[in-house]
């Protein structure tokens, strides 16, 4: 009888285990954007394997400036750049209009398009509902310093940064629709909406880029968040400080 009980309950819980298994491979149908092996599409909800798809755009020019198109992102692509160990072969600027714009300030920069797709992304799904969340007015401006620069890192005389490749941008503040400036430098710290905010596209930001570095890393990033799509991050490497 014992025999008898101890099957029965196996049996049991491996009906409950599959069933299980089956309710989560449905789940995750109607939620491609968990799934590693499904396309990238960037009018999707972000995902668990969304910040590694972004960072696996590298050296794919034309599937990548496909998806902005398709997203209805406007740019105009960037003569290739070399320069010694930096440059470029993916550069674009984003343009004003289409369906879903970003507008950045100063306007313009070059920046890879991995770099362009993780904005869009990060603007659409993290700043703008975060903005209107805890700050009660859409952002109309994401202000930067800065996207290509052929440096080493940062404390590093070695290392290239993935500013030398285009492959990053240093975002260091926020205008509102009713004129409001939110600043990294002024409003980082705190527990008020303004640092909420920041605090929340930060995070949200690591879920969309393989390198987020903000205020709480270091000095040296104490007026920016830097935002970049190094490749590495395709492969499951993860920053966010």
């Amino acid at each position: 009888m014992a025999a008898f009980r101890s099957a029965a309950l196996a049996v049991l819980i491996a009906a409950l285990l599959l069933v299980l298994i089956l309710a989560a491979i449905a789940g995750l149908r109607s939620n491609p954007e968990d799934l590693p092996w499904t396309p990238l599409h960037l009018s999707q909800p972000v995902g668990l394997f969304t910040g590694r798809k972004l960072a696996g755009l590298h050296d794919k020019g034309p599937k990548c400036e496909k998806l902005l198109a398709e997203a209805g992102v406007r740019f105009a692509t960037a003569p290739p750049i070399k320069d010694g160990i930096c440059g470029y072969t993916d550069g674009l600027r984003l343009a004003a209009g289409g369906a879903r714009r970003i507008s950045l300030a100063p306007a313009d920069p070059v920046m890879a398009c991995p770099v362009a797709a993780g904005l869009a992304m990060w603007e659409w799904n993290v700043v703008q509902p975060a903005a209107q969340r805890y700050l009660g007015a859409p952002v109309v401006a994401i202000e930067q310093l800065g996207t290509y620069n052929c440096r080493p890192m940062r404390g590093s005389t070695t290392t290239l940064s993935e500013h030398g490749s285009a492959d990053a941008i240093d975002v260091s503040a926020f205008r509102l629709a009713d004129g409001t400036r939110i600043t990294l430098s002024d409003d980082w710290k705190g527990d008020g909406p303004r640092a909420t905010f920041l605090h929340t596209v930060r995070n949200g930001a690591c879920k969309l880029f393989s390198t987020v570095l903000s205020p709480e890393y270091n000095a040296a990033h104490r007026n920016h968040l830097h935002l970049d799509q190094a490749a590495r991050g395709a492969m499951g490497w993860r920053a966010c400080r």
